[in-house]
């Protein structure tokens, strides 16, 4: 005779419907009265009843029980939908993009609770013939934040993505720098288009495009102050950037840089040409006192730039427009100090990294052991080279 299961073990019964046999499991009830109930299902009784002891395990291991059809995506998604809260939109819109791309399309159908160390390994595998390292490690990041949050809500019991190492992914596109030559092209080239004064800015301050894209009228002093004690030359205060609330990337990119004459020149010339564009604009004019702004003075995302910056370069005999991005004047302001003796210590400083490690990592090709500084180099440099 068979043992009648005692209170609590839960049931096993045949649904004719499904056509499989269905273990339940009564786990009291939730905090608004409703009795929780668990299912397990299979084809035969021995199958539907280790679902059964499988839900019971985790029971008596302290979880709530997630849902035996709880899948990665549905762990992707929550985190998208409620663990992105308050972060800057850009940063919700990649990771998005990411887990949209390349979590979920190999990974969503696995049931969470069966996602295994060696599925966590073969993915990244595959992934590591197509991706770069830093984007590698982005999508790794997505899915272990994903399944550390169903984790932390009991949905599974561990999470096996923290026990998987991120392999070396493909070489990234290594940044560029133009010659002395090319720079020189560059400028002529992109006289007379609406990205002239921002390459000359970029070129020879060397400030993020982050940093300018947020440079405002009220940070700039073209005319110096030469009443101070002591007195200063024309010089923008760098200390906001597009980034999240504002801030620079870090303290130390925080910094006041002393601007070349080419550069007063060519910003009094962008504030004259802004003053048409905002005549001609009218009542569609945005004011937000930004130094490079759209027609109508709304701000400029990074792929504008880019598209205007990639049309400007393409006058210039023996450079592929296209393999070129705004990112790379910075690179070039670096090179061009260092091929002019600046020191390591100078050139860290102006471009507002936080040591010399990042500036000797980055650009490790171009820096040389030397000695002088910034403004006044470049003033030299573009004065001899590119008298018109």
């Amino acid at each position: 005779m068979t043992k009648r299961r005692s209170r609590g073990d839960g049931g096993l019964h045949w649904d004719e419907r499904r056509q499989r046999w269905i273990a339940t499991a009564n786990l009291g009830f939730d905090p608004s009265g409703k009795r929780i109930v668990r299912r397990g299902s299979g084809k035969t009784k021995t199958e539907a009843k280790n679902k059964l002891k499988e839900v019971l395990r985790d029971y008596e291991d302290g979880l709530a029980i997630a849902p035996t059809n709880y899948t990665v995506a549905d762990a992707v998604n929550d985190w998208l939908a409620y663990g992105l809260a308050g972060r800057d939109p850009r940063t919700v819109e990649n990771c998005t993009y990411l887990s949209r791309k390349h979590v979920v399309p190999a990974l969503g159908a696995r049931k969470l609770r069966d996602l295994s160390a060696e599925d966590v390994d073969r993915w990244l595998a595959a992934k590591a013939k197509v991706l770069g390292t830093r984007t590698l490690q982005a999508v790794h990041s997505c899915l272990n934040r994903s399944v550390k949050r169903a984790m932390a809500r009991d949905k599974v019991k561990r999470n096996v993505v923290e026990l998987c190492a991120v392999p070396q992914g493909q070489a990234g596109r290594p940044s560029k720098a133009l010659t002395f030559v090319q720079a020189g092209a560059v400028l002529k080239a992109a006289e007379g288009t609406s990205m002239y004064a921002y390459i000359v800015v970029a070129l020879l301050t060397g400030a993020r495009t982050e940093e300018l894209r947020a440079l405002t009228w009220d940070h700039l002093f073209l005319k110096g102050r030469p009443d101070a004690d002591p007195p200063q030359p024309p010089h923008m205060a760098v200390w906001r950037s597009v980034r999240r609330g504002g801030d620079t990337k870090t303290r130390k990119s925080r910094r006041t840089l002393a601007l070349p004459a080419r550069c007063v020149e060519a910003l009094w010339r962008q504030f004259e040409d802004q003053g048409w564009e905002r005549l001609a604009a009218g009542n569609d004019w945005e004011e937000h006192g930004l130094v490079f702004a759209s027609a109508v003075g709304k701000p400029l995302d990074a792929t504008n730039v880019r598209r205007a910056f990639r049309v400007a370069l393409k006058a210039v005999e023996g450079i592929e427009a296209d393999d070129w991005t705004p990112r790379e004047l910075r690179h070039s302001f670096v090179s061009l100090l260092s091929d002019r003796g600046v020191p390591l210590e100078e050139i860290s400083r102006l471009v507002g990294h936080s040591g010399t490690a990042v500036t000797e990592e980055v650009y490790r090709k171009q820096i040389r052991p030397v000695i002088q500084t910034g403004a006044v180099v470049m003033d030299g440099i573009f004065k001899r080279g590119l008298e018109r």
